[in-house]
C-alpha cells in the first residue's frame, strides 16, 4: 500500500491485512469509482442543482477537464486545498477534480471565516483555496487574499462567481504575496492522462463508508437523495449521502438553504425519497408542514426515508417525523473521524424511535468506559470508545491531540456518553463534562 499522507497516523499492519481480508477495503479510490459510474449510469441524471441537472456522463467530462486545468496551473499530487462552497454542483465537481488531480481536498464548512479558514490553511499547508467570490454579504476572496499575505502557503485561489457577476479582483490576476486568482469556471482543459492514484494515499480531509451506509439503507438507482444540510459534513457526503446515493446511479438534488420552503418544494418537484436532518431543521419542517392548509396537498409521498443526525432528537420529534412525513425516520450518529452508528430498516418501532442504532461495520469495534477507563455492562452509562476500519487512527499533524485522544491499542475516545442495549444498540446521552474526556 503506498504511504499515506505525511503527518496522518496509519493503522496497524495487523489491522491492515485483517480490514483487506475482510473486504472493508478493496483497493478502489473515488476517483476510479467515479469513472466507473459514468460508464455503468452514463445517461442517468446524477446532479439536481437549482436548474442544472447534469448527468454522470456529463459530471466526469466536467471532472476531467478541471482536473485538467488544475493541472496545467501545477497543481502537484498530494498538495492541499481548501474547499469551501455552498451546496451546488460545482461542489462535487470541484472535490471530484481535484482528487483527479492527485490534490487533496480540505473540506471546510461555508460558515467558517478568517481565523478558522486560516488556521486550516496553516496546519495543512494549503497552497490553494476555492470559494464563492462573496455569499450571503460576506467576501470570501478579501478573506483568502488576508490569508495569502499573512502566510506562505496559500498561492492560488479559485472564486464561484454568481450567475451574471464578476468579482471585483478580476480574473487571472497575481496580488502582491504572489498569490493568483483565478474564476472556478476557467479550469477548462481537454483531459489528460489519468494519474496513476492509489486507494493508499489520503483521499481528502474532514474536520475534526459511505458504500457500506448505502446497503444499510438499501438505497436503489430508483432513489433520489436531498442534500440540505451542508455538503462539506460527513453525514451529508457520505452517510450514505452525496456518495453513497452516486454509488448506486441514484439522483443528488442539492439545496443551498436547508430551511422549510425551499426544502419542502424541491422534496416534491423532484420526487425525493431519502434526505438527512439535524433536530433543529426537522422542526422547522414539521412546524411549517402544521402550519400549512391541512387541505392542501403536501407533495411528500415520495419520501420513504428521513435520516436524523447531528444530535440525538427526542421521542416527540421522531413520533412527529413518522406522523407528519408519512415516513420512517432513521435516527444516526457519526462523527468526522470515523464511527458511524444507524438504525436499520427493519428494525423494531422502538428501537428506530429510541436508540441511534448499532455500528456499520462488523469490524466496528466499540467500549462504553468509565472514568478509570474499565468496561461498563451493558445498560449502565459511560464514554464511547471506537475504533474499525473508517475510524482514523489519529489527527492529522496532532501528535499531543492524538495522546490525549487514543488509547495505547488504537481506541479513539470520543468524549461522547452512552449506553449500549442488550441488542447492540447505542444510546446517545450527552457529553463528557466540560467537553473532556473520561479516563485521560
Amino acid at each position: 500500500m503506498t504511504s499515506m499522507l505525511d503527518g496522518c497516523t496509519p493503522w496497524p499492519e495487523g489491522f491492515v491485512d485483517r480490514y483487506w481480508a475482510a473486504g472493508h477495503w478493496r483497493g478502489t479510490t473515488l476517483d476510479s469509482l467515479l469513472r466507473g459510474w459514468a460508464l455503468q449510469y452514463g445517461p442517468r441524471t446524477a446532479l439536481v442543482s437549482g436548474g442544472t441537472r447534469i448527468t454522470y456522463a456529463a459530471l466526469n467530462r466536467r471532472v476531467d477537464r478541471m482536473a485538467a486545468g488544475l493541472r496545467l496551473l501545477a497543481l502537484r499530487p498530494g498538495q492541499r486545498v481548501v474547499v469551501q462552497l455552498p451546496n451546488v454542483a460545482e461542489f462535487v465537481v470541484t472535490v471530484f477534480a481535484l482528487m483527479r488531480a492527485g490534490a487533496v481536498p480540505v473540506l471546510c464548512p461555508l460558515s467558517h471565516r478568517g481565523p478558522e479558514v486560516s488556521h486550516l490553511v496553516q496546519v495543512t499547508q494549503a497552497v490553494g483555496y476555492v470559494g464563492p467570490s462573496t455569499y450571503e454579504g460576506f467576501d470570501h476572496t478579501a478573506m483568502a487574499a488576508d490569508i495569502a499575505a499573512r502566510g506562505p502557503f496559500l498561492r492560488r485561489v479559485f472564486t464561484l462567481e454568481a450567475p451574471g457577476a464578476s468579482s471585483p479582483y478580476g480574473g487571472y490576476t497575481t496580488d502582491p504575496s504572489g498569490c493568483h486568482y483565478f474564476p472556478l469556471d476557467s479550469l477548462d482543459a481537454p483531459p489528460a492522462p489519468a494519474l496513476p492514484l492509489s486507494a493508499g494515499q489520503v483521499a481528502f480531509l474532514l474536520l475534526s463508508a459511505a458504500s457500506g451506509a448505502a446497503e444499510a439503507v438499501s438505497l436503489t438507482e430508483d432513489d433520489v437523495y436531498l442534500a440540505a444540510l451542508p455538503a462539506s459534513s460527513d453525514f451529508t457526503l457520505g452517510g450514505p449521502g452525496i456518495v453513497g446515493t452516486l454509488s448506486v446511479g441514484g439522483t443528488v438534488v442539492l439545496a443551498e438553504d436547508p430551511g422549510p420552503e425551499a426544502c419542502l418544494a424541491a422534496i416534491a418537484r423532484e420526487r425525493v425519497t431519502v434526505t438527512s436532518v439535524v433536530p433543529a431543521v426537522a422542526r422547522r419542517w414539521l412546524d411549517a408542514l402544521a402550519a400549512a392548509d391541512a387541505d392542501a396537498p403536501t407533495g411528500l409521498g415520495s419520501l420513504r426515508l428521513v435520516q436524523v443526525g447531528g444530535a440525538p432528537p427526542d421521542r416527540a420529534l421522531t413520533d412527529r417525523l413518522a406522523s407528519l412525513l408519512g415516513c420512517r425516520p432513521q435516527q444516526v450518529f457519526g462523527m468526522a473521524e470515523g464511527l458511524f452508528t444507524l438504525t436499520r430498516p427493519a428494525d423494531p418501532d422502538e428501537t428506530v424511535l429510541a436508540t441511534q442504532g448499532r455500528p456499520l461495520s462488523p469490524d466496528d469495534e466499540i467500549r462504553i468506559v468509565d472514568a478509570d477507563g474499565r468496561d461498563v455492562p451493558d445498560g449502565e452509562p459511560g464514554e464511547l470508545l471506537a475504533r474499525g476500519p473508517y475510524t482514523v487512527r489519529g489527527y492529522y499533524r496532532a501528535p499531543e491531540h492524538n495522546a490525549r485522544s487514543f488509547t495505547g491499542d488504537g481506541y479513539f475516545r470520543t468524549g461522547t456518553l452512552a449506553r449500549r442495549t442488550p441488542g447492540g444498540h447505542l444510546v446517545v446521552t450527552g457529553s463528557a463534562p466540560d467537553g473532556g474526556r473520561l479516563g485521560r
